[in-house]
């Protein structure tokens, strides 16, 4: 049953919680394969639903050597001569690979148990390591092996357990970050178990 997430009563702030320190911050490497998560009316004829998305899909994009994100044409990716299954497929593995020069912020209550974590970047491609398969087994040991996803923007990728209370003292933000930012990725929510397939399981926008 695909879950929506209706918040009135928390108002969590992400805003002023998720500054990037150094460490999180990307350095500018052209990649010639990456997977845009984009609100469905903004994608373009070659962009796909994935992982049973109903309001997202991922367009085919590759950054430059100056961090600048261009989203391929039709044209475009017709000359690479691959198919959107194999294009996936090396989206995943340069995911993969981006994921192991970057070091997550945690978040933490008072406690110091982890609220969640965030990859937070000025170049606009950390919405791109949503498909990264390698997630699962990075936050295992914190969160189990279960994640739920979300990346209301280009620029940030929330990584939380899969539990609706972790993710809906934040929904108000999450929904401000995907409305108002010109360069939205996705209000849905995506979940991934070890060994299992990506998979959206709701959002936190309340749009069916």
């Amino acid at each position: 049953m695909k879950l929506a997430i209706w918040l009135i009563f928390f108002s969590g702030v992400i805003y002023a919680a998720d500054s990037a320190p150094a460490g999180v911050m990307a350095t500018s490497k052209a990649e010639s394969y990456l997977l845009l998560p984009e609100p469905r009316v903004m994608g373009s004829s070659i962009s796909q639903p994935f992982a049973d998305s109903k309001h997202t899909v991922f367009t085919p994009a590759h950054q430059r050597a100056d961090g600048k994100l261009h989203v391929n044409t039709r044209e475009e990716f017709a000359k690479l001569g691959l198919s959107w299954e194999t294009f996936l497929e090396r989206a995943q593995a340069a995911a993969d690979r981006r994921l192991t020069e970057l070091q997550p912020e945690l978040k933490k209550d008072a406690s110091g148990k982890v609220l969640y974590a965030v990859y937070r970047s000025d170049e606009p491609t950390m919405a791109c390591l949503l498909i990264a398969p390698t997630l699962s087994t990075i936050f295992k040991t914190i969160f189990g092996d279960e994640i739920w996803l979300v990346s209301p923007d280009r620029h940030s990728l929330f990584v939380f357990p899969a539990r609706h209370e972790a993710i809906e003292e934040f929904a108000d933000d999450l929904r401000s970050r995907f409305e108002d930012n010109p360069y939205a990725a996705s209000d849905e929510i995506f979940d991934l178990k070890n060994g299992a397939a990506l998979r959206v399981i709701g959002n936190f926008s309340g749009a069916r």
